[in-house]
């Protein structure tokens, strides 16, 4: 089959490579040296699921007919991406494979004649060099689709891309992306600090931080009625449970996450955007529990002074100390 993924980062690259594996004809598209590399060299994978070179073709737009197309930019560039690409996407199922919880709603704007699958991967992938992607935890890729809608997409979407890695689809797909936008929290601190997803777990105030920001997430979430789909060992009612916990012991959360992840330094995409000059997720990962805790007529003050930290970052070039973050987030 004719498979395009735009977006060939860390989650994109290491679809495309699991799908060329298989024999799907896979053409990609990337940008600068990254496109420069593939191009030259292919896709590099290494890690959980082995080591494969992928020969795929590769440029800044698709320039082929496809019968299944992949969407795995940043959340804030998806919508720029599909209009770029609408010559080729117009019609065609789209796989969109983001964090946060816009995802379908942006797409179906950018091509409302294309059927919308969301996608969130639950792997952890790192694109530390261009050409180069490694899969540092394996896991599930989930699909669905919006309220109301018919999971005819999601189905056919998943048969295809079963071949080259574990899908599921999942019947409530909001549920799932919030599950998804907890397990996402352990990006901003890392993003902050310039260290790994396990250092900060390590560290006693970064991990007081981190388990804040979830629980305050799981509070919007369940304020706002959502019931939490089960991902990755977190159910609702684990997740509420969470949320009504002491402080203390709810730390265990990030631990347990910290532990699963492995041993391998695990940077977070959110530090990798920044590492590349990239412009972050975080207003679509953090950023949205605030925007959700508004719409409810609630606040969300710990997230919101992470994403204020992530963007002083961005903007600055240089990291925060562990002590200097946990003077800022009270």
């Amino acid at each position: 089959m004719r498979i395009g993924v735009v977006g060939a980062g860390a989650v994109g690259g290491a679809i495309a490579a699991l799908l060329s594996r298989v024999g799907h004809e896979v053409e990609v598209t990337a940008r600068g040296e990254h496109l420069e590399a593939i191009q030259e060299h292919g896709i590099l994978l290494s890690g959980a699921w082995g080591e494969y070179r992928a020969q795929v073709d590769a440029g800044e737009l698709l320039t082929r007919g496809v019968e299944l197309v992949i969407i795995a930019t940043k959340a804030q560039d998806a919508a720029d991406a599909i209009s770029e690409n609408l010559a080729v996407l117009r019609g065609i199922p789209l796989v969109v494979v983001q964090n946060g919880l816009d995802s379908l709603a942006n797409a179906k704007d950018a091509s409302p004649r294309s059927d919308i699958v969301g996608g969130l991967a639950t792997f952890a992938s790192s694109y530390l060099s261009p050409g180069r992607i490694t899969v540092t935890t394996a896991g599930r890729l989930y699909l669905g689709v919006a309220p109301g809608e018919s999971d005819v997409p999601a189905r056919y979407a998943a048969r295809i891309l079963t071949e080259a890695l574990p899908t599921t689809t999942v019947p409530n797909f909001t549920g799932a992306q919030w599950t998804k936008l907890i397990i996402n929290m352990v990006n901003a601190l890392p993003a902050i600090t310039g260290t790994s997803v396990q250092e900060v777990v390590a560290d006693r105030g970064l991990r007081r931080v981190m388990t804040a920001s979830m629980r305050e997430s799981v509070r919007v979430a369940l304020r706002s009625r959502v019931h939490f789909e089960t991902l990755q060992g977190l159910s609702h009612g684990r997740l509420r449970l969470f949320a009504a916990l002491p402080l203390w012991l709810g730390q265990s959360l990030p631990r347990l996450m910290s532990r699963r992840i492995g041993a391998t330094p695990n940077p977070g995409s959110t530090l990798q955007s920044i590492r590349r000059g990239q412009a972050t997720e975080i207003d679509f990962l953090n950023g949205a529990v605030v925007r959700a805790a508004r719409r409810i007529g609630r606040t969300a003050p710990v997230n919101a002074a992470l994403v204020e930290l992530v963007h002083e970052v961005e903007a600055k070039g240089s990291f925060f100390s562990a002590a200097e973050v946990v003077a800022r987030v009270r």
